[in-house]
This record gives structure tokens, C-alpha cells and sequence, in this order.
């Protein structure tokens, strides 16, 4: 199946040499081609150039895209859509003056969404779980990651990976599994963390390495849920059943995480709204992604990472939804690029750079999405007529995307 798509007003995020990711300076440079085309054959896309280049062909089927631009499906590498029913009332209790942490004393928070989902069987899990991950998709993002971490039990963890493997099985979707089980300490080992952290190191992970549930482990380092030293703990069990670390970390407090981060080799350190120096420096010539997750901040009322004095550091900085019922009710990868602007200083094209071939290196996916090359999925974004792709991020209350295609192919749900 070839798809022709001509008279591209611009071609975004194209990238010939291949690259892992982007920092500092460079965040502010991408590459495109104005009035181009692309062709994508079964699946992936084979070639893109100028108009005035573009071969004599015979595709299957022709887009004419004039007046419009395409780019790379969003790549969102941070959130938690499986998840069973919503807390809306605890919005209500944060508007009345309770912070998140109050909440989640009084047994709301995680604890609340873990209850619902161990009372939920893994069919309608599935069924309530599919239909957050359509909405992303129509939305435009392309790849995702997709985390455990509201079960907290071993029945309950192992029932949301399996979900996840059954989504990533049924959708065109590129998806990652992450198993989040230190998300925070359930009731019933409120006095022995330590033996909840064992359980989850000697009967989740080897179960997880068997069946093949999971790419990455994760924890949330923070005061009130686990500290440095749980963290080293099951970071370093999880690389000895091949789960590469992640952290939640730096939310509302930094311990040191990002540095036991950085130790571990983590692909990623996410949320970090509150930076110092020191943390900055450590993340310095590392191979690990930085994750800003706008939305969270905004949701919270919450300071926002510090994306510009990340980014003038010289660092890179990837963008994500962290999409899960508590602090982030939306998957709207359009909302954050244009969050990501307006609250943090980025600008468009640093942003859509860290939504697309950042996003895909925080999820081990760079060689696959997150740039117009040679070679990798054709998972593409076809916007309305605009102007200039400053005018996603600037429209920020009206998605600019027409189309949605997933290795190739338009989707389209009803």
C-alpha cells in the first residue's frame, strides 16, 4: 500500500541523520521543507522531499494537503490510563482548599483509584481503558506509555499489565508497559513498607519477566511515599529482570532522586517541578530524559517545571500528559505543547521537539517515531489550514489536527 500525501504547506520535525534526542540549543532549531510531499509504503515512510523532487509515481491512494502541514504524531511517554472509575469529587475537595497530600491523607489519591480497581474486573478495566486510549489517539499522539501503579496488590498490578499488553495487542498505537507498583504504600502494609516493597520484587517481577508484562520499572521518590533508598532498592531489582528504571520524582519536594536516577541509568526522571542546581548538573551529559508533565502542574496549581533554565543549562526536556484520574484528567497532548509555551516559556519549536522525538526517547522509541525519517512508522499528524505551526500551541483551546495517521493508515473511530 503506498499513500501519497503532495502539496504539504510544510513538512515538520524532518530529520535525515539520525538522532536520539535533542538538548539545550538545539531544542530551538526544527528542521522542515515547505511545499512537499511524503510517501508512505506499508506503513512506513519511504520517502519526502520538495514538490519540485517529488517522482513520478503510481500510489494507491493521493492526500492532498495544500494549504496544511504535517508532523509527527505527538509521543506521550508519561501517563496512567489504566485506571478504574475517576475522582472528580476530590477536584471538588481541592477547590474547597484540601492540597494533594490532604487528600491522600484522608485516603484519597492513589489509595482511592487502588480501591476501585481491585474491585474491578479485568474485562471492564479493558473496556473503561480503551476508550481514554481512543481519545489520545484521535487527539494525535502516536506512541504511549502506559503505567501500573493503581493496584497495589498482586492480583490488581498484574490485572492492569495485562490490560495494557491486551491494548498494546489490539491498536495500532506504538505502547509501553511500565510497572509503577511503588506508587505509593497500601493500608495494609502501612507499618512495613519494606516487606511491601519485597512483595513486590519477589512475586510481581519474576510473573512480569515470565509473561513479558512490562519494559520499565518505576517508583515515586517522594516524601510521604518512598525515599532514595526504597528507590535504589527497586530500581536495582528491577534491572535484574530486565525492566529499565524510571522515576517519578522531584513533584513537590527534591531528596535526591534524580541523582539515584541518573546513578541507575534511568531512561527518565519525571515531573520535576522543583529543580535546584545540583539536580541539573547531575542530569549534565547523562543519557536520561528529563519529563515535564504541564498539565499536572496546571491541574495542581502546582509550580511548572523550570523548562527555561533547563533548557539554557543545555538540557533536554521531553513533554508528557501523565494522564491518570487524580492530577491530570487528559490525554491532550495538544494542550500540553501549548501549556508548555504559555506557562513555561518554550518555545513552539522547542516544544513540539519535546513532544515528538524527546517524548520518543523517554519510551526507547527514537528509532521508530518522533521524526519525518526514513524508515519509521508513518505515524503522522495532518493539520487543518493554518498558518504556521506556531498556531498549535497559540490556539490552545481548539485542536488544529484534521487527521490522525497510525502507521499509515487514517483512523478513524466511531
Amino acid at each position: 500500500m503506498k499513500t501519497l500525501f503532495k502539496n504539504i504547506k510544510e513538512l515538520i520535525q524532518v530529520r535525515t541523520e539520525p538522532v536520539s534526542f535533542i538538548s539545550g540549543k538545539e531544542m530551538k532549531v526544527l528542521p522542515t521543507i515547505k511545499n512537499a510531499y511524503l510517501l508512505v509504503e506499508n506503513g512506513l515512510i519511504s520517502d519526502f522531499g520538495t514538490m519540485e523532487a517529488c517522482p513520478e509515481l503510481k500510489p494507491d491512494q493521493v492526500v492532498d494537503a495544500t494549504g496544511k502541514m504535517i508532523l509527527p504524531a505527538w509521543c506521550d511517554s508519561h501517563t496512567h490510563i489504566v485506571y478504574a472509575g475517576n475522582r472528580e469529587g476530590e477536584f471538588v475537595d481541592r477547590i474547597n482548599g484540601l492540597s494533594y497530600e490532604e487528600i491522600a491523607n484522608r485516603g484519597g489519591g492513589i489509595l482511592n483509584s487502588a480501591k476501585k480497581l481491585q474491585e474491578t474486573s479485568e474485562e471492564e478495566l479493558y473496556e473503561q481503558s480503551k476508550i481514554r486510549l481512543e481519545e489520545i489517539m484521535q487527539l494525535g499522539t502516536g506512541a504511549v506509555e502506559i503505567k501500573s501503579g493503581y493496584g497495589l496488590t498482586v492480583d490488581a498490578e498484574l490485572k492492569m499489565l495485562r490490560v495494557i499488553k491486551r491494548l498494546n495487542k489490539n491498536y495500532p498505537i506504538s505502547i509501553k508497559a511500565t510497572f509503577l507498583g511503588a506508587h505509593a504504600v497500601p493500608a495494609n502494609y502501612k507499618d512495613n513498607k519494606q516487606g511491601y516493597l519485597q512483595m513486590l520484587v519477589e512475586e510481581i517481577m519474576p510473573v512480569i519477566a515470565k509473561e513479558r508484562l512490562a519494559d520499565y520499572v518505576d517508583i515515586f521518590c517522594e516524601k510521604g511515599y518512598f525515599s532514595v533508598e526504597d528507590t535504589a532498592f527497586i530500581l536495582k531489582a528491577g534491572k535484574r529482570f530486565g525492566l529499565i528504571p524510571k522515576i517519578h520524582v522531584n513533584q513537590f519536594n527534591s531528596i535526591g532522586g534524580v541523582e539515584v536516577g541518573v546513578k541507575y541509568n534511568a531512561l527518565s526522571v519525571d515531573h520535576l517541578e522543583v529543580m535546584t542546581d545540583q539536580d541539573m548538573e547531575v542530569l549534565k551529559n547523562s543519557r536520561t530524559m528529563p519529563v515535564a508533565l504541564p498539565s499536572c502542574s496546571y491541574f495542581l496549581s502546582i509550580p511548572y517545571t523550570p523548562a527555561r533554565k533547563m533548557l539554557d543549562a543545555g538540557l533536554p526536556l521531553a513533554l508528557a500528559t501523565d494522564y491518570n484520574p487524580g492530577s491530570t484528567p487528559s490525554g491532550n497532548m495538544n494542550f500540553m505543547v501549548a501549556t508548555a509555551c504559555i506557562k513555561m516559556k518554550m518555545t513552539p519549536e522547542e516544544a513540539i521537539n519535546a513532544a515528538t522525538i524527546n517524548g520518543a526517547y523517554a519510551m526507547g522509541l527514537e528509532n521508530e517515531v518522533g521524526s519525518i525519517t526514513v524508515g519509521k512508522k508513518a505515524n503522522l499528524l495532518l493539520t487543518k489550514s493554518i498558518n504556521s505551526y506556531g498556531f498549535i500551541p497559540y490556539s490552545f483551546g481548539v485542536s488544529q489536527i484534521e487527521d490522525v495517521y497510525l502507521k499509515g493508515k487514517k483512523i478513524d473511530f466511531i
